[in-house]
């Protein structure tokens, strides 16, 4: 599995969503599912699956598809 396919399929699992709606242009608040509660879902998933520790900062900015993949890319994980 690319770290392309393993970033869709963790907001697949963490929202609860098809890997069609996971598009760059996809951003918190603008799905019904993707509400306070699944971010912290999805800052799990992403954490156990690229086996980082996501500082707060990180976890306050992941606020789209394209950002989450810009900071996974601070901790070295290559898309």
């Amino acid at each position: 599995m690319t770290n392309q396919e393993i970033l869709t399929d963790a907001f697949c699992t963490a929202l609860g969503i098809d890997a069609g709606q996971v598009t760059d242009e996809l951003t918190y608040n603008t799905i019904p599912q993707w509400d306070s509660t699944a971010h912290m879902l999805l800052i799990a998933e992403l954490e156990n699956r690229f086996n980082v520790m996501l500082d707060t900062d990180d976890i306050i900015d992941m606020s789209s598809v394209a950002k989450a993949r810009e900071i996974l890319a601070n901790y070295d994980i290559q898309f």
